[in-house]
């Protein structure tokens, strides 16, 4: 029997879907629901079913990511969406995130069936080459959320599991990743951005080393200067001066 978790977050639509399909006939057997993204996630870390019934248009939740979550962390999964959002391209790209069927509201019977009976076959060959496939595109789009996440909180005390938490996958999981895609550990990482923000700050005269340190989220000016100087070759003070002589040069460059 295949285990089947369904998350909605219409109690009444999760009723239904636990009574009106034939899920002993197929094969399955609902081990839990769940009403909201974070609590089906946990479900699913639980449990570890092998078939997956959600929306993924719920309160608080970027579906797309929830769903490469799940391809991501849970590669075996099979999951299929039912929504009530029509939207061609968000659809086509929840397939290519590894969504086996997406079925808009309200969904007939038969296209239910068909959905579970699909999800069942896979299962059944294992389609090694479709899930590795599949779970590839996850990886991605889930590093390049937490990526773009870090970008915009770089300069914030943030930790690895503040940014798992935003992409809906485990700190281990998303270390993992985050290894493989960039080459780099979360918090190497994270000091590259700062240092990145740091040139940007560094090129206003205004502003003081000591401030800039603080403001692209280092803890101390001479952490920030041992860092800075090891990503970039050069301290601060000798970063903003060599910005200061290639801002001037190119300026008697046009005025010539």
């Amino acid at each position: 029997m295949y285990r089947v978790i369904l998350v909605d977050d219409d109690r009444l639509i999760v009723r239904g879907l636990t009574t009106i399909l034939p899920w002993r006939e197929m094969g399955c057997e609902v081990v839990g629901t769940a009403t909201d993204g974070t609590e089906g996630l946990k479900l699913i870390r639980e449990l570890k079913p092998d078939i997956l019934l959600t929306d993924i248009r719920m309160p608080n939740v970027d579906g797309l990511t929830m769903a490469a979550a799940v391809k991501s962390e849970f590669p075996g999964i099979q999951m299929s969406v039912l929504t009530a959002y029509r939207d061609f391209d968000y659809a086509q790209k929840a397939i290519t995130l590894g969504v086996c069927r997406f079925l808009l509201k309200p969904s007939n019977l038969e296209e239910l069936e068909e959905a579970v009976r699909e999800m069942c076959r896979r299962l059944d060959a294992k389609m090694p080459v479709e899930v590795e496939t599949e779970n590839d595109e996850a990886h991605g789009y889930i590093v390049a959320n937490a990526l773009e996440w870090m970008k915009e909180h770089c300069t914030e005390h943030i930790t690895l599991g503040e940014v798992a938490e935003h992409v809906y996958v485990s700190q281990w999981h998303l270390s993992k990743l985050i290894n493989r895609e960039t080459g780099l550990g979360f918090l190497e990482l994270l000091s590259r951005m700062r240092v990145e923000k740091a040139k940007e700050l560094l090129e206003n005269p205004a502003n003081r080393i000591g401030d800039v340190a603080y403001t692209a989220g280092f803890s101390d000016v001479a952490h920030f200067s041992k860092t800075f100087k090891k990503m970039s070759g050069r301290t601060p003070g000798e970063y903003r001066q060599e910005m200061a002589r290639s801002g001037k040069e190119e300026q008697e460059h046009a005025d010539r």
